[in-house]
């Protein structure tokens, strides 16, 4: 018996310097291993913006190598694609000796103007940035409410077992008074028993409630992604009621916004697409020099390759113009305005979704309030019920049946008074869900 207590008195016992909802949300966020994933994501994205501004910027390649090969050549055209090529006058025949050949040089490229495809480019990067933010917005949004809502359950948890704690102290009381009366002759002995299975009853009920508890209490560490659970018990919520919202406007609800990115991916990748058919002009220069083991007069010194003999250097401009994918871009295009298209409906359906539940949620609020006001009358008559049946049957008035029927109904009227006044908690905060805005929720918290 003294075990049972200590586990239950455990079980009841809460830290009231711990964290109120906000610092829950805070650790939340910056703990939940997916919500941090979301952030890195979000800093790939900034990152892949900067990588494609920075393509506006000129290259500048540096090469060195050396070779040691024969020198045969032979007038006439050959692609490079598999071959080495060769430079110099045709050889007289075939001379299996190899000489040392070396080149070094400097390339620089530019592309000044490229007609709006660098832009197109940035712009598509800047669109996924977009949709990694309104991503992790989300999911930062449906985590909060996660938190919150598992929050409420915590305290809910900890009045049931305060209302079967009180149980299980009348069912208590209720053996002690049967059993004097018992032995004064006054109630038969058979009373005596039913109050004790009664009993038993009562402390496997608090067995329950204790477990149902620490489910919740792991389901909210979980969410807080900490072993070390501490969190304020406020009380109020089962004594106070919620105002309902009348100004519930609130900027675009995160699931909205995650839409409209997507729908801007979609956008600026049909840009790029047109755009990939526009000309391009770069600008190039280099420097290089050469060394080589055979002479222009055909002599062969073969260490003379290893270091330079001729040196060069080189500008120019070149334009460049795609001539045959038009037919490539525009089966793109097609699919790009097909996924706009689709998109499209996909966001009316989120919005149609959401104005759905906006009509269900002022529903539900309303109703848990009207509820909420109704069952502390249901919870006096079932308390004054259980007190008159008490004391009648103390007087041998009423028999156990009756008695045990008006615990029963006083245990359930003071479970919904607490259900009910959560329940209007609850409510508020699918307003606030549905609106895309958690102070819908917090503002009205203490």
């Amino acid at each position: 018996m003294k075990t049972l207590w200590l586990a239950i008195g455990l079980v009841i016992v809460f830290n009231v310097n711990g964290q109120r909802i906000q610092d829950l949300l805070r650790q939340a966020e910056s703990s939940y291993p997916l919500l941090k994933a979301k952030a890195f994501e979000v800093q790939a994205g900034k990152s892949n913006v900067s990588s494609a501004k920075s393509a506006a910027l000129p290259t500048l390649d540096a090469a060195y190598q050396l070779n040691y090969a024969t020198g045969n050549n032979i007038t006439g055209m050959v692609s490079t694609q598999f071959i080495m090529p060769m430079t110099g006058p045709p050889s007289s025949g075939n001379d299996y000796g190899g000489v040392y050949g070396s080149a070094g040089g400097l390339l620089l490229n530019w592309e000044p103007f490229t007609f709006g495809q660098r832009s197109a480019r940035i712009d598509v990067a800047r669109a996924y940035l977009h949709f990694n933010e309104a991503d992790a917005k989300q999911e930062t949004f449906k985590h909060q409410i996660n938190v919150i809502n598992s929050y409420l359950d915590v305290l809910m948890a900890h009045e049931l077992l305060k209302v079967h704690s009180k149980n299980l102290e009348r069912s208590k009381e209720n053996v002690r008074v049967v059993h004097t009366l018992t032995i004064a002759g006054l109630r038969p002995g058979v009373d005596t028993a039913l109050f004790k299975a009664e009993l038993s009853r009562a402390k496997i009920d608090m067995l329950n409630q204790s477990n149902f508890l620490e489910t919740h209490r792991a389901g909210l560490a979980e969410l807080l992604a900490t072993k070390n659970l501490t969190y304020s018990y406020d009380s109020s919520y089962f004594h106070t009621l919620p105002v309902f919202p009348e100004d519930t406007a609130s900027s675009v609800h995160p699931i909205v916004a995650l839409s409209q990115s997507k729908l801007e991916i979609n956008r600026n990748q049909r840009t790029y697409v047109q755009r990939s058919l526009y000309p391009k002009l770069t600008a190039w220069g280099t420097t290089y020099a050469r060394g080589s083991g055979i002479h222009y007069d055909g002599t062969v010194n073969s260490k003379d390759g290893l270091s330079f003999s001729r040196y060069n250097y080189g500008v120019g401009l070149q334009l460049s113009v795609p001539l045959l994918r038009f037919v490539d871009v525009r089966n793109q295009l097609h699919q790009q305005n097909a996924l706009i298209n689709s998109q499209q409906e996909r966001l009316k359906q989120v919005e149609l979704d959401l104005e759905k539940q906006r009509v269900v949620a002022d529903l539900t609020l309303r109703n848990s309030l009207e509820i909420a006001r109704e069952t502390p009358v249901l919870y006096e008559s079932a308390e004054f019920g259980y007190q008159s049946l008490l004391t009648r049957y103390n007087a041998g008035m009423t028999n156990y049946a009756d008695l045990v029927q008006a615990q029963y109904g006083l245990v359930k009227a003071e479970t919904d008074l607490k259900k009910s006044y959560l329940e209007c908690w609850k409510a508020l905060l699918y307003e606030a869900a549905v609106h895309g805005d958690l102070n819908v929720f917090l503002k009205q918290v203490n």
